[in-house]
């Protein structure tokens, strides 16, 4: 058995979405104990030119969604980005989930040769779905799940590495 797009994309996108998910859990605990306002972790962030910890949520799932998407040559769903809570971003994380394991693997494999063209406004970037995936997608999706958990940790949360990995 070969090893596929599909295996490099959508069981990963769910495993970080988890660790991500609880993570997030840790996170209103930590604030509930000690008595602090969750919006302050909602509204965090790691230096004043990038998104909040909200954001990096919205956009973790975007990524994922995306990518699948893209990948997979269906159409993703449009989420608002209006998540303001800890249950929001919840909510926002479990919709990614039932989507990401609605897309039929079979959409995906065999499509690292597939063109994948995104709109950017100095032009269109061609890619493979190989390098698409590669040099785009996980890349991405891996910074705001990290940015995220550094947001939260820089905040005083008792997280570690791994919080983040998980167990294999």
């Amino acid at each position: 058995m070969s090893f596929t797009l599909y295996d490099a994309s959508i069981p990963v996108f769910l495993r970080a979405l988890g660790q991500l998910s609880s993570i997030l859990d840790k996170a209103v605990a930590h604030a509930e104990a000690r008595k602090i306002d969750p919006a302050i972790f909602i509204n965090a962030r790691l230096a004043p030119d990038m998104y909040s910890l909200a954001r990096q949520v919205q956009s973790a799932s975007d990524a994922a969604k995306f990518g699948a998407a893209r990948l997979s040559g269906v159409e993703a769903p449009s989420f608002p980005d209006t998540e303001a809570t800890f249950v929001e971003l919840q909510e926002r994380i479990a919709k990614t989930v039932t989507f990401l394991k609605s897309v039929d693997p079979a959409a995906i494999q065999g499509q690292e040769g597939r063109e994948i063209v995104l709109k950017r406004p100095g032009g269109d970037v061609h890619l493979t779905g190989a390098s698409y995936l590669q040099g785009l997608a996980l890349p991405n999706f891996y910074f705001h799940v990290v940015t995220a958990y550094a947001i939260l940790r820089h905040n005083g949360l008792a997280v570690g590495k791994l919080d983040y990995l998980g167990n294999p």
